[in-house]
């Protein structure tokens, strides 16, 4: 495990109810490190264990076992050592509904030692206008974006967001894009959970995904979807009785006149198709090669387990 990471994660357990059979596991055994300035997504089917992971790395819930540091402290027994250097975007932020928007960021500054001025937290997620709007009257996207504000007012060395784009509308999720970025370019370190894959692969530089517990795939995104096998699909002419190419490496799949090829190997592969076609005069209609995507590894986590793909896991949301 990185020893020099702002978070380190061992072993981390977490587990509700009794012992024995009475009470259940929700984290078993998760092993990670969050290095300075980069973004780290937790991913993971319902129930997978990625909330009760990221309480504990909060501070809010103490492991079961194992060994939890955020900026070299334990986050719940010295939650005061580090809870001023942390932001934390709860699924639901709670604020007082008769509150204004401005009246819940002068609140919120007050537990704050250095907060950035709560017009300039407003106007990073573009609720400036709303500031004197009582929080009960906000949208669900735009407490969300309240729910933002609120987690970086204290310009937060660590910055854990769980589904902060839920309910966002895209232009929305695409100006949070922009907006974590910035922070990740200031040297901010995030954790983010979320369902929405498109976002891990645009923001994450490591990412991992949960299930039952416990990690099942980590790396960058491109290693995470390399998992899974590149895809190539053609259709033959239809007067064509040429049989399906025998390419080195790949899983052929024929349905009617459309050829499915699998493979490890996308441009050699390719390669070869279109040699074979040549050599034989033919023209592949419908012809679409392209790498294997999160998506796909996210489905194959769920579908190992003898499970289908949660479809909320797997949204693909556009920018």
């Amino acid at each position: 495990m990185d020893g020099n990471g702002v978070i380190t994660v061992r072993d981390l357990r977490r587990r509700y109810g009794g012992t024995g059979g009475r009470g259940f596991d929700a984290v078993r055994g998760v092993t990670f490190s969050v290095r300075r300035g980069e973004l780290f997504a937790l991913l993971g089917t319902n129930g997978a264990g990625k909330t009760s992971a990221m309480e504990v790395l909060e501070g809010l819930a103490p492991a079961a076992r194992g060994a939890v540091r955020v900026l070299g402290c334990d986050p719940c027994r010295e939650r005061a050592l580090v809870r001023r250097r942390m932001g934390i975007m709860l699924q639901e932020g709670g604020f007082a509904p008769d509150l204004t928007v401005a009246e819940t960021g002068r609140m919120w500054a007050g537990t704050l030692s250095a907060p950035r001025p709560v017009a300039e937290a407003l106007g990073l997620v573009s609720l400036g206008h709303r500031a004197g709007v009582a929080v009960r009257s906000l949208s669900g996207g735009e407490r969300r974006r309240l729910d933002l504000a609120m987690a970086i007012l204290g310009r937060p060395e660590v910055l854990f967001l769980d589904e902060p784009t839920t309910g966002l509308d895209p232009e929305s999720r695409r100006r949070t894009w922009l907006l974590i970025r910035e922070l990740l370019g200031a040297g901010t370190t995030v954790v983010l959970t979320t369902h929405y894959l498109e976002e891990a692969e645009e923001l994450a530089d490591r990412l991992a995904i949960m299930h039952q517990g416990r990690i099942v795939r980590t790396g960058t995104p491109a290693e995470v979807a390399a998992s899974q096998p590149a895809r190539i699909s053609f259709e033959l002419p239809e007067d064509s009785r040429e049989p399906v190419p025998d390419i080195a490496g790949t899983r052929a799949s024929v349905t009617g006149r459309t050829v499915l090829l699998q493979t490890a190997d996308l441009q050699p592969t390719l390669t070869a198709l279109l040699g074979w076609a040549n050599s034989r005069d033919l023209v592949l209609g419908a012809l679409d090669a392209r790498p294997a995507s999160l998506a796909e590894a996210f489905h194959a986590v769920a579908a190992s387990a003898g499970r289908p793909a949660d479809d909320d896991n797997a949204k693909d949301v556009a920018a």
